[in-house]
């Protein structure tokens, strides 16, 4: 049975996978401060993406995603395990795209992937310290990471 401690933890660090997906998808990047530790390391490059600090990677989320009319991002399926003041979690993303394109081009595209985040509690309550996003898949066929 769980305890109230790990019921709230639980809940907390689901309000922050949550928060994340709502901080992209409504372009409003300032609240990723409210998701990462300021010290955090992010690796988006098995997508193809870039990976670096959390000042780093924030200032390329604002350029990279602008070249996108739409995302939306759906975070699902998520392993917890909680270990005092730090956690370790595995989520399931699927998240549509649709690249800018001259109107009449749009196209949607679909990225799947997994989240392995390592948290851990602060003073402003749980933040993800590392974020790594692993086994992607695409469709149609948009990005291949073994062709790098």
């Amino acid at each position: 049975m769980l305890s109230l401690q790990e019921i709230s933890d639980r809940m907390e660090i689901e309000d922050v996978l949550n928060r994340y997906a709502y901080a992209i998808d409504e372009r409003n990047f300032d609240d990723l401060d409210n998701v990462f530790t300021p010290d955090a390391t992010i690796d988006y490059s098995q997508v193809g993406g870039d990976k670096g600090d959390y000042t780093h990677i924030k200032a390329y989320l604002k350029t990279a995603l602008a070249n996108f009319q739409y995302y939306n991002h759906a975070i699902s399926t998520t392993r917890m395990k909680i270990d005092g003041d730090k956690a370790e979690t595995h989520s399931i993303l699927w998240n549509p795209m649709m690249p800018n394109g001259e109107r009449g081009q749009e196209r949607f595209f679909f990225c799947g992937l997994t989240y392995h985040d390592h948290l851990v509690r602060t003073p402003k309550g749980w933040r993800i310290k590392t974020r790594v996003e692993e086994n992607p898949y695409f469709y149609p066929k948009v990005y291949d990471p073994s062709e790098n």
